[in-house]
């Protein structure tokens, strides 16, 4: 199947783009300014062609507007941040909500969904996928959708808007629970992280291979895209051994997997552009806030420096 002419989605080089810096957080609901947001595309812009976003709010407003305003040439995957729906009490950072907010989050999982409609009608020209959501329905999540509600999120966005809709999952649940889903997205997004899976840099390309694979050849008529992959330059040793991280290991994975994507014609969204350093707990080495090619100061790690300088 000619998923470039059904889809008119082809590879290219992609990244998942969150401009907060120090200071600013989409919880405290500081964001980064029109100039900071410029600063960060017009870094971006020549070197990747597609972006990912993953909410409707300010952040991603400011973000499009600046493309628009800028005539920047990118290519936006707008998703829509949904919130828990039920209980994981088996998330070990915390799925449990009283019930009063599991159902103001679907009162607001509605209103996001809403709001990514008119955005996508906003912006026609620049927004050339859509997502009903991020890491919803793993066993680990913190913000657990049921499946039925993601197929009925889907449903809306098909019916309001004209591009493309996905679903960016863990590739795991591809494999089983989402098989219900899979008929109704026009193509599969999948994540993949080797190093969460305390896989070392020697094994790491082979297991995103093998992660791709297995569900590209479950579902042979459906365009599989890998919507995050990357490499966590530090960790505090919960959840990825610290021995497996470094800006070596991330320089030498982000080219292996570029080189492959590239070979393979997959598209490939690397995770991330700018350390975030909001997220996560307060511990500084906390793997969440390290996976960026570049620093929260917009400093090149070792991947970059070939192609950015230390004067940025």
């Amino acid at each position: 199947m000619n998923f470039t002419k059904e889809l008119n989605i082809e590879a290219g080089k992609a990244i998942c783009y969150s401009g907060f810096r120090e200071g600013q957080s989409p919880e405290t609901g500081v964001f980064p300014t029109y100039e900071e947001i410029k600063e960060d595309l017009l870094m971006l812009h020549n070197h990747w062609k597609y972006l990912r976003l993953y909410d409707c709010d300010l952040h991603s407003e400011i973000v499009l507007d600046v493309i628009q305003n800028e005539k920047l040439n990118f290519k936006v995957m707008l998703g829509a941040y949904i919130a828990a729906e039920m209980n994981n009490f088996g998330c070990p950072w915390g799925g449990s909500y009283p019930e009063a907010q599991l159902n103001e989050n679907k009162e607001r999982n509605l209103k996001q969904i809403q709001k990514l409609i008119r955005l996508a009608n906003q912006y026609p020209d620049i927004i050339f996928s859509l997502s009903a959501g991020n890491e919803a329905t793993v066993d680990w999540t913190d913000h657990y959708v049921p499946v039925k509600s993601v197929i009925n999120y889907v449903k809306m966005l098909k019916e309001g808007a004209k591009q493309p809709v996905t679903f960016c999952e863990n590739y795991v649940p591809w494999l089983d629970k989402l098989k219900g889903l899979v008929d109704e997205v026009d193509f599969i997004s999948i994540h993949t992280y080797p190093v969460w899976e305390y896989k070392n840099i020697h094994e790491a390309l082979a297991f995103t291979k093998e992660n791709y694979f297995a569900v590209a050849n479950k579902y042979p008529n459906k365009l599989v895209v890998i919507t995050e992959a990357g490499w966590a330059t530090h960790s505090n040793g919960r959840g990825i051994n610290p021995n497996n991280v470094s800006e070596e290991y991330q320089e030498i994975y982000y080219n292996d997997l570029v080189n492959w994507s590239k070979e393979a014609e997959i598209l490939t969204f690397v995770f991330e552009a700018f350390d975030e350093p909001w997220k996560g707990s307060d511990e500084p080495l906390e793997p969440e806030k390290h996976w960026g090619l570049f620093t929260v100061d917009r400093k090149p790690k070792k991947v970059m420096k070939s192609i950015f300088s230390e004067s940025i």
